[in-house]
């Protein structure tokens, strides 16, 4: 998951780069049909005031400041809201500890990245969610109810999701960008990024050389590892970054580098030259989820919180503001209501013909995750 970039006031607003359609871009089609729509969360639908505390932590910039506030109005929730979630492995190092004890860890919800919730969910760390008492959360989008990262939909509950493909200048590429390989086209050599999430990198290369990450067995992927070690040996990749690639892609010290959707839309604003595309071979999908941690007693206001944001109305305010792909179903209606262009815009409703291409990396077990973790330090030289 990337850090947010927070535009300056003297930016183009986002809705004024989807106008000038500065990307290309490939993704989720979400489902045509809403599938419950009470038009208020079901608190405030039978008169309550829920009241208690509740502690959010989660990534910076990924929610509307007046949602905030809205919602404290609505549930009567002292809510404590933090955007310290920086890092998944930061994360797990910093409350791996407490959470295994079930102490508290200073906040309800939290919303790692699904592959991480994964690890927490198989280490016992997570409660179910109250799902019964979020009647909205029946507007959750068909293809993320039974995930493989939380077969049972139990525990987890999509926040926001993305896409990860290709970030190029094209005004030094030289021309369009269509393949995952051209991240080893020689004539980039020196001027091509790669993230330093395992995941992305790794999975984006792997469909590259034909091999599907979402079914990889280590073995599989050695080739592609091989082929990494190499470009970073010989010079093609100039570095393995985390967010910060955008400065050099803005820059021009990239041609090309592995990147997220959702950044390229506040990149472009200060570069016409930026594109994003989802490669002929395929891209890679994400999901930042909410999770429910052991200790926490808030059930109530996890409930209210879940019952809230999946309300076909507030969903479309939050996508407008923060425009990745929404989990919610049925909300573009709603979103053209608040701005017609976003809600026609293929960064938010990518066109179906290439959710077939997006792939979600496998949930590896532990004995994979070390062999592929170890390889890929190895690689970035971490």
């Amino acid at each position: 998951m990337a850090k947010k970039i927070k535009p300056t006031s003297d930016q183009l607003s986002r809705r004024d780069f989807i106008m000038r359609g500065g990307a290309v871009v490939g993704g989720l089609a979400l489902a045509p049909s809403i599938l419950s729509n009470t038009g208020a969360f079901a608190a405030r639908a039978r008169g309550e005031n829920v009241g208690g505390k509740l502690s959010v932590l989660n990534w910076p910039l990924y929610i509307d400041e007046k949602a905030e506030e809205q919602f404290k109005k609505a549930t009567g929730i002292n809510l404590k809201y933090s955007e310290a979630l920086n890092d998944n492995n930061e994360f797990f190092a910093k409350y791996q500890e407490p959470l295994s004890k079930g102490s508290n860890v200073g906040f309800d919800i939290a919303m790692p990245t699904s592959w991480m919730a994964n690890r927490l969910l198989k280490l016992g760390y997570l409660q179910k969610l109250p799902l019964t008492d979020a009647p909205n959360v029946a507007n959750l989008s068909p293809g993320f109810q039974s995930p493989a990262w939380d077969p049972s939909g139990e525990y987890t509950l999509p926040w926001q999701t993305g896409m990860t493909g290709l970030a190029y200048n094209i005004k030094v590429t030289g021309r369009e960008l269509t393949s995952a390989n051209d991240l080893f086209d020689p004539k980039f050599k020196g001027k091509v990024g790669m993230l330093s999430e395992m995941r992305d990198t790794v999975g984006l290369t792997l469909l590259g050389d034909g091999v599907d990450p979402a079914t990889v067995t280590y073995k599989q992927a050695r080739p592609s590892m091989r082929k990494l070690q190499k470009a970073a040996d010989n010079g093609q990749i100039r570095r393995f970054t985390g967010n910060d690639y955008q400065d050099d892609l803005v820059s021009g010290d990239f041609a090309v580098c592995v990147g997220w959707s959702g950044d390229v839309a506040q990149l472009v604003l200060e570069n016409e030259d930026l594109r994003f595309v989802i490669p002929d071979e395929g891209g890679m999908r994400f999901a930042d989820v909410m999770v429910w941690v052991k200790g926490s007693k808030a059930k109530a206001q996890v409930a209210a919180w879940l019952d809230y944001f999946y309300t076909i109305d507030n969903a479309a305010q939050l996508e407008a503001f923060i425009q990745y792909i929404s989990p919610v179903a049925g909300i573009q209606p709603a979103l053209a209501a608040l701005d017609p262009v976003a809600a026609k815009s293929e960064l938010i409703f990518p066109p179906e013909s290439v959710e077939a291409r997006l792939k979600t990396f496998k949930i590896l077990n532990a004995k994979e995750e070390e062999q592929f973790d170890n390889a890929f330090a190895k690689i970035t030289g971490s």
